[in-house]
């Protein structure tokens, strides 16, 4: 399997390597002979995007990579795919939805449980995954020059196979329970953007942090644990008093669950006047997170060959 990665990179090493941002400017020097200055780059510049263009055979590659070890030599295969989200929604419909009575918004508590563990299970795997990508690539990124915004990438793309399959189950729930979508379905794949957007803001922030330390690997499963409760999955956010509602938005997949519920559970949503306001705070904290993230990764990544 590293073989091939070998070889796609090999294929690539006529590619001018971008760790610089080379704006040439051409000019006499002292002797008539001209001078080209190679400058950082700066701002967006720095980030170098567009050479993920040029390596996206190699993003390809390690999605695929990604998705055949992860059920390699396992009895069940796939089927682990569909098992974790619907036993969670069993467990949470008998312990909230039926012992606590926790209120559902008018549909069934295990389709709106379930509508909420779709988008949470794909950013939690997604998350755990590209915080550890970086150090569980160590082999490639010691040896050869590639855009290391690749690898977390590729651990927040090769949720989706995942994601798909899932979604096949809620789609017969809704065929079960006689629940049909209203128009707002035309906004999941833009709420699928906002989750992959949170999964690799946070994934590049803890991703870059877990190079030098460590402890990430032991502070992320604790973190996902905790975020859930935080996040209304097992309730909806009209339950928490109005005061509060702000600081649910503070939380951006607040925003892609009940997005969730919005678009394929009308019946589901909350008030405008408490969804309106948390979807706003929702898509800016992931803005600025996803920024700040790629602005942090790109200036930690010229010391990752050392230390990895």
């Amino acid at each position: 399997m590293n073989s091939a990665a070998d070889k796609i990179l090999e294929e690539k090493k006529h590619l001018p390597e971008v760790d610089l941002a080379e704006t040439a400017f051409p000019s006499e020097g002292n002797n008539g002979v001209p001078v080209t200055l190679i400058e950082p780059g700066r701002g967006w510049a720095a980030l170098q995007l567009s050479a993920l263009w040029q390596y996206r055979e190699l993003l390809y590659f390690l999605v695929w990579r990604d998705l055949k070890v992860r059920y390699k030599q396992t009895v069940l295969g796939v089927i682990w795919i569909v098992l974790q989200p619907v036993v969670g929604m069993i467990v949470f419909s008998f312990l909230f939805g039926g012992l606590l009575k926790v209120p559902s918004e008018g549909v069934p508590y295990p389709i709106f449980a379930y509508a909420a563990l779709l988008p949470w299970n794909y950013f939690a795997g997604a998350l755990t995954r590209s915080s550890n990508s970086l150090v569980g690539s160590a082999h490639l990124i010691s040896k050869v020059y590639f855009p290391r915004l690749i690898i977390p990438l590729s651990a927040v793309f090769s949720g989706l196979a995942d994601f798909g399959i899932a979604f096949l189950v809620l789609i017969g729930l809704m065929i079960y329970y006689r629940i049909t979508p209203s128009l707002a379905i035309v906004f999941l794949p833009l709420l699928i953007l906002l989750a992959m957007g949170t999964a690799l803001g946070f994934g590049l922030w803890l991703g870059s942090l877990n190079v030098r330390f460590r402890d990430i690997n032991y502070i992320v499963p604790f973190m996902v644990q905790i975020w859930m409760y935080l996040t209304p999955v097992i309730y909806g956010s009209s339950l928490i008093p109005a005061q509060y509602r702000f600081l649910l938005g503070l939380n951006p997949m607040t925003g892609v669950v009940e997005g969730f519920r919005w678009a394929l559970l009308s019946q589901a949503a909350p008030p405008s006047t408490v969804f309106g306001p948390i979807f706003a705070i929702s898509i800016m904290m992931v803005i600025i997170i996803l920024i700040t993230g790629l602005f942090f990764f790109r200036r930690t990544e010229r010391t990752f060959a050392d230390i990895v």
